[in-house]
C-alpha cells in the first residue's frame, strides 16, 4: 500500500491535510516509487512454463523447480505451449530443443515475435553442445542452455542468475512507465493501457469514458510558495485520485500539473458524476506551509468513446476539449463533451505568416455584434417572452441584482417551459443557462479564433468589466476573415470574386448572426 492511502484514509473526506515540513518523516524508505514501488523478488514471483515431450523429465524438472517455491506449469509440444503463454505469460520457459508439431528452436523464434507484456527468459534444454548449435539457439533468441542430463543445483543456480536479468529488467520498465514524482503511470505507458482498453470497448460495445484533470492555477503556487509546495500538492492529488478510482480504472500525469484517467464500462454521465465527487474532495485539499495554507481546486474535462470517435488519442482530445471549456467558465468545474459536441469535430491549424497579419491589432470588441438588451434572473418568463417577440432576438444575457453577468436565455429555453403549469411565471433564473463562455471585449481576436477552432461551441459573449455587450459567433469570424483576405490576396487564391456580393460581408455577417436561431452563447444547460 502506498504511503499516501494511510494518510487519506485517515483523514476527513472534506479536508486533507499535510505539512510541507513533515513529508519527509511521512515517507517511507526508497520511496521512489510510491504506486508502483519496487521490492525484491522471490522463486514465487516468478512464473515457469516447462515445456517437453518427455514425461519423465516433466516430472523430474517439476519437483525440483516446486520445491524451490516457483510456479510452474507444463505442456508436452511447442504448439501447446504458444497457447499457454497467450493465455498467461510466464517469466520463464524452459523447453526442449527436439519436440514434434513445433520444435523448440520454432517454439522461441515465434516467442520472439509475438508481443508480450514483459521480456520471457528462454532457457534450452538439449543434448546439443556444439558451438553452431548453440549460436543458432542464441540467434532465435534463447537466452541460455542446459546440456542433458540435468542436475537440480545447476538448474536452480541458473535459474537464480537469470532472475537477477529479469529483476533488472522489471526496475527498467517500472522506471520508464512511472513517472518519478508522483509513482502514476507516465502519458506513455498510460496509451499503451488505454489501446487496450480501447479495442476491448469495441469487441464488447461497453462504454469507455476518459478525463482530463487540471490543476487551477497551479504555477501560483510554485512562483509564490516555491516548488517543495508544488511537488507535495501534486503528491497528494495523485493519491486523492487513486483513492477515489476502482482497480480497473488507469491514471496518469499527463504533464505538468495535468492528469488523465481512464474510466473502463463507464458511462459519461457516470463520469461526471466521479469526477464531481473529486473536485469537491479536492477542494477540500490542505497544505500548511510555514507562510499560508494551501489549497487546490481542478478543472475537468469528461468524454465517453462514441461511435464516431476514432481513435483512443482522439477521445483523450475531446476530454481536453472539454478541460479547454471548463477553464474558460470559470475553473473549478466539471464539463462533458457531449454537451459542446455539434455532430462534428473542428480541427486546429497553423496559421500563417500571411493569416497572422490579418488578425493583428483586431480585438474581439471589433467584431461582436451589439446585443439589443438583457433581462435580470428575476425577471418572470412572460416578460422575457414579449421582450423576445418585440426585439427579435433569438438569446438574451440573464443579469444578477448587481448587473453581473449570470446565466443566459434563447428562444428554445423558453419554449420548453412555456407550456409547462405556471410555466410563464417562472422567473428566468429557474431556466437559463449558467455555463457562459466569454471574453472581454478586448481580448484578441486570434485567441477566439483559436478556442474556435479547438472546441465544439459555435459562439461566445463579449463582455466589458463583467457585462454583456456583445455576441460573437464562428459564421461572424469567418465571414469577416475572408472579407479581409479577398481583398488582398484574391489573386493568389483564386477566389471567385465575381460570385461574392458586392459591400461589407461583416455587416451581412451581423445580420445572419442575429436572425440564427442558433445564436446560443452557452455551454448546454445540463453541464
Amino acid at each position: 500500500m502506498a504511503f499516501g492511502h494511510v494518510i487519506l484514509n485517515h483523514l476527513p473526506k472534506n479536508k486533507l491535510i499535510l505539512n510541507i515540513k513533515d513529508v519527509g518523516n511521512l515517507l517511507p524508505e526508497g520511496h521512489g516509487n510510491m504506486h508502483l514501488g519496487y521490492r525484491s523478488m522471490s522463486p514465487a514471483d516468478y512464473k515457469v512454463l516447462l515445456v517437453d515431450d518427455d514425461p519423465a523429465m516433466l516430472r523430474l524438472l517439476s519437483r525440483w523447480l516446486q520445491k524451490a517455491g516457483y510456479p510452474l506449469r507444463t505442456v508436452a509440444d511447442g504448439q501447446e505451449a504458444l497457447e499457454a503463454v497467450e493465455l498467461e505469460c510466464p517469466d520463464f520457459v524452459i523447453t526442449d530443443w527436439e519436440m514434434p508439431h513445433v520444435s523448440g528452436l520454432e517454439l522461441c523464434r515465434r516467442l520472439r515475435q509475438m508481443i508480450l507484456p514483459h521480456y520471457v527468459y528462454i532457457i534450452f534444454l538439449t543434448v546439443r553442445t556444439g558451438a553452431g548449435e548453440m549460436i543458432t539457439g542464441l540467434e532465435n533468441g534463447a537466452d541460455d542452455f542446459l546440456t542433458k542430463p540435468v542436475s537440480e543445483e545447476e538448474l536452480l543456480a541458473r535459474m537464480k542468475s537469470s532472475a537477477r536479468v529479469l529483476d533488472l529488467e522489471r526496475r527498467l520498465n517500472v522506471m520508464a512507465q512511472t513517472d518519478a514524482l508522483t509513482g502514476l503511470l507516465t502519458q506513455r505507458a498510460f496509451y499503451e493501457s488505454l489501446e487496450k482498453e480501447w479495442r476491448r470497448s469495441q469487441r464488447s460495445r461497453r462504454p469507455l469514458s476518459c478525463t482530463m484533470l487540471d490543476l487551477d492555477f497551479f504555477k501560483q503556487i510554485n512562483d509564490v510558495h516555491g516548488h517543495l509546495a508544488g511537488d507535495a500538492m501534486l503528491k497528494f492529488v495523485a493519491e486523492l485520485l487513486l483513492d477515489n478510482c476502482r482497480s480497473s480504472d488507469v491514471i496518469c500525469r499527463y504533464g505538468g500539473e495535468e492528469f488523465c484517467i481512464m474510466l473502463p464500462e463507464t458511462r459519461e454521465a457516470d463520469a461526471v458524476q466521479w469526477a464531481e465527487r473529486t473536485r469537491k474532495r479536492m477542494a477540500g485539499l490542505r497544505i500548511p506551509t510555514a507562510t499560508a495554507e494551501l489549497h487546490v481546486t481542478g478543472s475537468f474535462g469528461v468524454a465517453e468513446r462514441r461511435e464516431d470517435t476514432q481513435s483512443c488519442e482522439e477521445l483523450v482530445d475531446q476530454a481536453d476539449q472539454a478541460l479547454l471549456c471548463a477553464k474558460r467558465l470559470g475553473r473549478d468545474r466539471v464539463i462533458r463533451y457531449s454537451s459542446l459536441a455539434e455532430g462534428g469535430e473542428t480541427k486546429q491549424q497553423v496559421i500563417s505568416d500571411t493569416w497572422d497579419a490579418v488578425f493583428r491589432d483586431k480585438r474581439a470588441g471589433d467584431l461582436m455584434v451589439p446585443l439589443y438588451g438583457c433581462v435580470l434572473e428575476t425577471t418572470p418568463i412572460v416578460q422575457a417572452l414579449e421582450l423576445f417577440v418585440r426585439t427579435g432576438a433569438a438569446s438574451l444575457p440573464v443579469l444578477d441584482e448587481h448587473g453581473s453577468m449570470t446565466g443566459f436565455i434563447s428562444e428554445k429555453d423558453l419554449m420548453v417551459v412555456a407550456l409547462a403549469p405556471n410555466g410563464l411565471k417562472q422567473p428566468l433564473s429557474s431556466v437559463m443557462r449558467t455555463n457562459i463562455v466569454s471574453y472581454e471585449e478586448q481580448t484578441p481576436l486570434r485567441t477566439i479564433h483559436e478556442f474556435f477552432c479547438r472546441v465544439a461551441v459555435r459562439s461566445v459573449v463579449i463582455t466589458k468589466q463583467n457585462y454583456p455587450v456583445g455576441i460573437l459567433n464562428r459564421e461572424a469570424l469567418l465571414r469577416w476573415y475572408y472579407d479581409q483576405v479577398r481583398n488582398k490576396e484574391s489573386r493568389s487564391f483564386g477566389l471567385p470574386l465575381s460570385s461574392v456580393p458586392e459591400g461589407n460581408i461583416t455587416g451581412t455577417a451581423s445580420a445572419l448572426t442575429l436572425r440564427s436561431p442558433d445564436n446560443v452563447a452557452a455551454v448546454p444547460r445540463d453541464t
